[in-house]
């Protein structure tokens, strides 16, 4: 790879206009290579002669394949520079760097092996070869499938959801365990959070939107639909941050303490009801303006956590006087409709919904706080970013935008805490339980050495599946359990 290779990865995604160019072209001036070693990135300018947003260049920079500049050119010539072929192309001869290439796949399973040949084994890289010959991934049809090919042995590192992890060591005596020997048993990361509709009758209301959120009781959630693998809101109050300690010296606790719900307040979410003249008819259920509320809330089918997190709060609802019902479309039905806003416009059943936020990443907190919140993506169509709910405040959308190129410490913290305190004012959204960056679970039963918490490994490996990024460093570490 050569500083060529970088620029013309970066010159292909403008020039084709991939997904990657379109996110990343209004942050992004040029990228050039000076000499076969050294690659230049100009960042684009705001009126002020600043970075318009350093931390999406970091991020490019960082989180982007590098892909060789004379295959992609054999790649054009064979599609004829035809972007729709391009972008299709299955790239079964691309040109690799990693350790482990295809050896075989079909809809049951894929199998990589080892590059005996890979440059990392080199003693300025690794000085040696990763330890697994083979990596196989097989393809199950459900999460208890897959959960019962862990118990069994046939799966050695899992990431998945598995319900009630812990009772495979603690009640099977299996050799199983996960990164952290203790709830939540993962890093959590992301921060799945149930989005309210604002073309639904009553949640343009900021107390209607409040008072479900309050009501909901999130410590049943995360003993029943994450089996405790989330920490708890009393553990880690709600923000817009996860629960690492990174993310939370980012914001005053204290200064939004008295704004921060941990749920199942009945009481407090029927008063503030109440006091807005949001009261109940004759039927027992809450009327705004002479109508009674019904919602439907909905998630996936299938998405068994996630479905389980929709019915507690629709039985919030029903503890404080509003109708509150659930819905599970397929996946295929659900993400045409909540990506558009035409849709959610005209769709019933979308009231109430869940998606996913942003996890960890060089442009976090931030990423996560302009996808849950800034207008440039309410009310969107083909909208995969977030803000799917349709809530607009200028006066978030200048602090979101002020962030990125700010140097000053005090005055991010202090940014970051204004958006707290405007997002738990508002309510346009509620985060439903703290998920891990990823599940992380491994059966030692043929091979040991897995990273866990404070083992010892120098650099540390995360919880990334053995694969992702530095998870890589895993398969340096591993070995054959002796019999």
């Amino acid at each position: 790879m050569t500083a060529d290779d970088v620029a013309y990865t970066w010159a292909t995604h403008i020039k084709y206009k991939d997904g990657v160019g379109a996110g990343n072209a209004p942050y992004i001036d040029t990228i050039t290579a000076q000499d076969p070693q050294t690659v230049v990135v100009k960042a684009k300018l705001d009126a002020n002669g600043k970075a318009v947003n350093p931390l999406m260049v970091s991020a490019y920079v960082s989180a982007n394949y590098v892909i060789q500049k004379a295959w992609t050119q054999k790649l054009e010539a064979r599609v004829a520079n035809d972007a729709t072929k391009l972008m299709a192309d299955k790239a079964d001869d691309v040109v690799y760097s990693g350790p482990y290439h295809m050896f075989f796949a079909n809809d049951q399973k894929v199998v990589l092996i080892r590059d005996d040949k890979y440059w990392g084994q080199d003693k300025s890289m690794w000085g040696k070869l990763p330890v697994p010959k083979y990596l196989a991934h097989t393809i199950f049809k459900d999460n208890a499938a897959g959960t019962a090919a862990l118990a069994l042995g046939e799966v050695d590192v899992s990431q998945q959801f598995n319900s009630n992890v812990q009772d495979m060591w603690l009640k099977m005596g299996l050799p199983i365990s996960t990164y952290l020997p203790d709830a939540p048993y993962d890093i959590g990361a992301s921060l799945p959070t149930a989005y309210y509709n604002y073309n639904s009758y009553g949640l343009d209301q900021v107390a209607v939107r409040k008072a479900i959120a309050m009501a909901v009781d999130y410590p049943t959630i995360i003993a029943n639909a994450m089996t405790n693998q989330s920490a708890t809101f009393a553990q880690v109050p709600r923000s817009l941050m996860n629960p690492t300690p990174g993310e939370q010296a980012l914001y005053d606790v204290a200064a939004v303490k008295d704004m921060q719900w941990i749920g199942n307040d009945i009481d407090g979410a029927n008063k503030l009801l109440d006091q807005a003249g949001i009261t109940k008819g004759p039927d027992g259920l809450r009327q705004y303006k002479g109508k009674t509320l019904h919602f439907v809330a909905t998630c996936p089918n299938g998405w068994s956590d996630w479905q389980a997190a929709i019915e507690v709060v629709a039985k919030a609802g029903k503890a404080i006087g509003i109708d509150i019902t659930t819905n599970y479309p397929e996946w295929s039905v659900y993400q045409t409709v909540v990506t558009s806003w035409k849709a959610l416009s005209t769709t019933k059943g979308y009231d109430i919904f869940m998606m996913w936020t942003d996890g960890a990443g060089p442009t976090e907190p931030w990423g996560r706080v302009n996808h849950l919140l800034h207008s440039q993506y309410a009310q969107t169509e083909n909208n995969w970013n977030g803000n799917w709910g349709g809530y607009k405040n200028p006066d978030v959308d200048k602090l979101i935008d002020a962030i990125p190129a700010e140097a000053d410490a005090a005055k991010i913290k202090d940014d970051y805490t204004q958006l707290v305190k405007m997002y738990l004012t508002d309510v346009p959204s509620f985060t439903l339980m703290y998920r891990p960056q990823s599940f992380h679970t491994v059966n030692e039963t043929v091979w040991t050495n897995f990273p866990h918490q404070g083992d010892g490994t120098k650099p540390p490996v995360p919880p990334m599946d053995c694969m992702d990024g530095w998870g890589v460093g895993c398969l340096y570490n591993v070995t054959l359990v002796k019999k």
